[in-house]
């Protein structure tokens, strides 16, 4: 399995910042060490065409130059720097990469950062520079006509900015699971929202999340999933307000990588938010996520990679079928 990484392009951020940058580069180390079969790559940075796909020219150029008014600076929660600009490209180049790995025959891959759904066309907000999810579907669509993308995101906080860009856009579905009294405060109606409340756990989240995986499929067919893994519905998170253990965090991505493998759909996968009290803990919910995907890239492997394309879009054959 391939997985993407920038974790060596590391903002400078201000003593006491609340941002845990440090735990890109552990999630690394602690694959490296403990799951060497997934493959490192580092990450290439998007191109300015590239992001243009879904940000204004505008935006681009002003983290490109240092621009930003110290207001977008604040609402993105980062100050300027070069390294700025340049772990934000490199962090939607990282998502551009895994979904070519896992259309052009890996099946599944991922981006070791990625998951930044708070970024809008024309600004950033929550940590998020540019959206790297709303960039890969639609640089994928552009190099696949017809194709059909579903973005199903389980980052404790509401996708707002994908679901404001994709609002409109029948070839994408949105699916988020969010605490309902999370930021941002103001959401964005995505096609599916399923809200939860605080201290919501185990069992209460995975049966919403059967639900809500039965309702994509009724509604929408795609031919890529792309999965916003995030670390923060963990009861450890300081800013999560979900009571969500290990297991059941596990039993989570199971669950969706399962439902992707039985309908035979690539999938790409980013890590998204994660805060805890003891940040071994974020990277440990991480690791665990990348754990699972092994197991279901190992059934990929005895596959034969046979590929077909019917009017644009992409379907994966099992031999044996």
């Amino acid at each position: 399995m391939q997985a993407f990484y920038a974790d060596h392009f590391v903002l400078p951020l201000p003593e006491g910042h609340r941002f845990p940058m440090g735990k890109y580069a552990r999630l690394r180390q602690r694959l490296l060490a403990e799951l060497p079969e997934v493959k490192m790559q580092e990450a290439l940075p998007a191109s300015r065409d590239e992001l243009a796909l879904v940000h204004a020219l505008s935006y681009i150029d002003a983290v490109a130059t240092g621009s930003l008014s110290a207001a977008a600076q604040r609402e993105i929660g980062f100050p300027w720097s070069p390294a700025m600009a340049e772990r934000a490209r490199r962090s939607v180049g990282a998502t551009l990469q895994a979904c070519r790995s896992a259309l052009s025959g890996g099946w599944l891959a991922a981006n070791l950062a990625g998951g930044t759904h708070h970024a809008y066309a024309d600004k950033g907000s929550g940590f998020c520079v540019f959206n790297d999810f709303a960039v890969a579907a639609r640089l994928m669509q552009s190099e696949a006509p017809g194709l059909r993308v579903a973005i199903i995101d389980l980052d404790v906080h509401q996708g707002n900015g994908t679901a404001a860009i994709f609002a409109h856009d029948p070839t994408v579905f949105t699916l988020s699971l969010h605490g309902a009294r999370n930021f941002p405060f103001r959401k964005e109606p995505s096609d599916l929202d399923v809200e939860l409340p605080d201290g919501c756990a185990d069992v209460e989240y995975l049966e919403a999340l059967e639900r809500a995986l039965d309702e994509l499929e009724r509604r929408f067919e795609p031919d890529l999933v792309l999965y916003l893994a995030g670390a923060d519905p963990h009861e450890g998170d300081r800013l999560g307000r979900l009571k969500l253990s290990f297991d059941g965090l596990e039993a989570r991505d199971r669950r969706v990588m399962d439902w992707a493998w039985q309908r035979r759909l690539p999938l790409a996968f980013a890590m998204g938010g994660g805060y805890g009290h003891d940040p071994e803990a974020t990277v440990q919910v991480q690791v665990n996520t990348y754990r699972t995907a092994l197991e279901y890239a190992s059934h990929w492997a005895v596959m034969a990679p046979a590929r077909g394309t019917v009017a644009g879009s992409t379907h994966w054959h099992n031999a044996a079928a």
